[in-house]
């Protein structure tokens, strides 16, 4: 991932590419609206897409006129214009032909190039994009939505648009800031997207000749499934796929829908699907969350309980940072670790519970011990599960364990008090519990 930034010349406008990996075939991604070549690929979604698709091509990514590391450029940015700095790319990574991957606003572009030079195009891959955006959004709605547009670009509101559900994520609100600011300046992006609703390439979808596979998620929240569905329809034997979720920015994928889709894409381009076997670890899980929080939150107001909740996360941090663990991920007032050990976590757990109590606070918390699956900074899994269900069942200041951890801290001095057996939700069998004491 630490390929360098080169740059292809088109007409007078520099513009900014690299190359990840090696291989026989090329695979050239050809992005949305927001792209900058070193932001947008630091995500642990794009990067795990672009590992992924390394398996099995050279891939090509490069920075559109107007944004990110390319020249930004003033007035109407043509199609035309476009499509010749997609061969510009192409000639200076010295690709003969490639598979052209465009998502969102990138996808026009893409189709374009490939109706007009079939012989640079060995597939098309369409992703959560659109032919025409003109009768989606009527006048009033689309020029408020650019006065906000303007008035916030730069300070992360785009994922409340674009990512729905990391809506409440901290850090990933505070990346797609610093994204929105390194693509283009608040003006330019509305020139840009006013460009983009005037685009309309219909007309051209019946005279694509290569392969090309669409894909789109059921519910995205920025450009409906309907538009996906017209590209598949009215393009020659188009292949028509449709993943689960509503988020459309490709950054905000889980893991397991970007399995999916660069499976399809493999089988698309190779004919085959070889996904490698995910890295695991043991671990032990931990999760813990504010009792109460709900009626806490509604009696102190959101001023207040902000600052308290800001309070409890930097006791929390301070404990894992003591015993060892790792924090995986905050939601509300809930959050996620992971221990190398099951004694140092549930010491962990007991001195947080204890802890909280001068911030006048009670938590309860749950953990297990299993085999987890590393996605990125995430862990995921059936250990995962086990241990927000086990957390869903302790009581206020309770630290309830499965009986895997309890099995596993024997002669470490840890006393325990038998809670039964329980169904876990979404779980097989039954699973006994323990309360540390």
């Amino acid at each position: 991932m630490d390929s360098p930034i080169k740059y292809a010349k088109s007409g007078g406008v520099r513009i900014a590419y690299r190359i990840f990996g090696e291989g026989s075939r090329d695979i050239v991604l050809v992005p949305g609206t927001a792209s900058h070549l070193e932001l947008s690929w630091e995500a642990p979604a794009s990067e795990h897409m672009i590992r992924r698709l390394n398996s099995f091509a050279r891939v090509i990514a490069f920075d559109k006129r107007g944004q990110g590391l390319s020249d930004r450029i003033a007035g109407t940015q043509t199609l035309e214009e476009r499509i010749d700095d997609v061969r510009a790319v192409l000639d200076a990574a010295g690709s003969e032909r490639a598979t052209v991957f465009g998502w969102s606003e990138g996808g026009p572009m893409s189709i374009m190039f490939a109706a007009t030079h079939p012989e640079r195009v060995s597939a098309l891959v369409l992703l959560g994009t659109f032919a025409s955006l003109k009768e989606s959004v009527a006048d009033d709605p689309f020029e408020q939505f650019m006065t906000f547009t303007e008035a916030t670009w730069g300070e992360g509101w785009g994922v409340y648009s674009f990512a729905p559900s990391r809506a409440r994520d901290e850090a990933f609100v505070r990346w797609f800031a610093r994204l929105e600011r390194n693509t283009a300046t608040p003006s330019a992006i509305v020139d840009i997207m006013r460009q983009s609703r005037e685009i309309d390439v219909r007309h051209l979808l019946p005279s694509i000749r290569v392969p090309v596979l669409v894909l789109h998620r059921k519910h995205d929240a920025n450009v409906r499934v309907e538009m996906g569905r017209y590209l598949a329809q009215h393009i020659p034997g188009a292949k028509y796929v449709e993943l689960a979720g509503a988020d459309h920015l490709l950054q905000a994928f889980e893991q397991n829908v970007m399995d999916v889709l660069v499976d399809e894409v493999e089988e698309f381009i190779t004919g085959t699907r070889q996904r490698p076997e995910p890295d695991r670890v043991l671990a032990t899980v931990m999760f813990t969350d504010i009792v109460g929080s709900t009626q806490r939150a509604t009696e102190m107001g959101d001023s207040r309980w902000r600052g308290l909740l800001a309070d409890w996360y930097a006791l929390m941090r301070k404990e894992l940072s003591a015993f060892r663990g790792r924090e995986v991920d905050t939601a509300g007032d809930g959050l996620l670790a992971t221990f190398d050990g099951p004694a140092r976590a549930i010491r962990c757990a007991c001195s947080m519970r204890d802890r909280v109590h001068g911030l006048g606070l009670q938590v309860r918390t749950g953990l297990h011990t299993g085999e987890c699956e590393l996605a990125g900074d995430k862990v995921i899994g059936i250990a995962v599960h086990i241990g927000a269900r086990v957390a869903a069942l302790a009581g206020p200041d309770e630290v309830l364990v499965s009986s895997t951890v309890k099995d596993l801290v024997a002669g470490a001095g840890l006393k325990f008090g038998d809670r039964g057996a329980h169904a876990l939700k979404g779980v097989s069998d039954e699973w006994r519990l323990f309360a540390v004491q």
